[in-house]
């Protein structure tokens, strides 16, 4: 499934998964916005459906991976003979997303087709007095009794992760993994990674750290750092 886009005067063809930079929007890094202006939805064996000039109700949901400039452009103007010569540079402002899902009229926000997890839901039942809540009870207190029987967890494992205070020889593509731009990339040399290695050997809470320290918003884990990494190692060692 796909959708076509107009956002800052210009359209896309956009499928799940996709990364693209459009026209600056207003968004912090992380946020998930959408994008209103449908032109076109199209699936696997079916017909288009087409706006006139945009489908009522139909939007892309996109996540906000980085807010930067795209290159800088010179504009010169002269006029003959009138000493006039005007010289400026020009950096476009850009956003950078993945598109999350696409939704069609009606549609709430995982519903669509895309890779946005789907939420939990917040409430749940009440249960039945004298029949759930006192099992419920009688286990929560069983839990905490085996708890002090078995003392203290013992820490876990040491991993074998470590940070660098420079690249050892030709530095990794960072900007490969899911997400991660050149802001970003910038960021994950600065904490101290540099090669994919690295990635592959963090432990849960190496990453839980790595998120903390960096803001990432769960980013690492959502986009499988570890995994990507460990597969860009099979691919490159192959």
């Amino acid at each position: 499934m796909y959708a076509v886009i107009r956002t800052g005067g210009k359209q896309y063809r956009v499928a799940p998964n996709d990364v693209l930079e459009i026209e600056k929007v207003e968004a912090d890094e992380g946020e998930v916005i959408e994008l209103p202006e449908v032109l076109m939805i199209g699936k696997d064996g079916a017909a288009p459906q087409i706006g006139a000039p945009t489908i009522d109700g139909a939007r892309v949901a996109a996540e906000v991976l980085e807010q930067g400039r795209g290159e800088k452009i010179i504009v010169f103007k002269k006029k003959r003979r009138k000493n006039y010569r005007r010289k400026r540079g020009h950096r476009q402002p850009l956003t950078t997303i993945r598109v999350l899902e696409v939704l069609e009229a009606g549609q709430k926000p995982g519903e669509g087709v895309g890779s946005a997890p789907a939420k939990e839901t917040k409430g749940k039942g009440k249960a039945k007095k004298g029949t759930e809540q006192a099992p419920a009870a009688g286990a929560a207190e069983e839990s905490k009794a085996q708890k002090k029987a078995s003392g203290k967890q013992k820490p876990a494992a040491p991993s074998g992760f470590e940070k660098l205070d420079a690249p050892q020889g030709e530095p990794d593509n960072l900007k490969a993994l899911p997400g991660v731009g050149p802001k970003l990339a910038e960021k994950l040399n600065e904490y101290g990674i540099f090669h994919f290695h690295q990635l592959a050997a963090m432990s849960e809470a190496d990453v839980e750290e790595m998120d903390a320290a960096l803001n990432l918003r769960g980013r690492a884990t959502r986009d499988d750092w570890v995994g990507q990494a460990k597969q860009f190692i099979e691919d490159s060692s192959a």
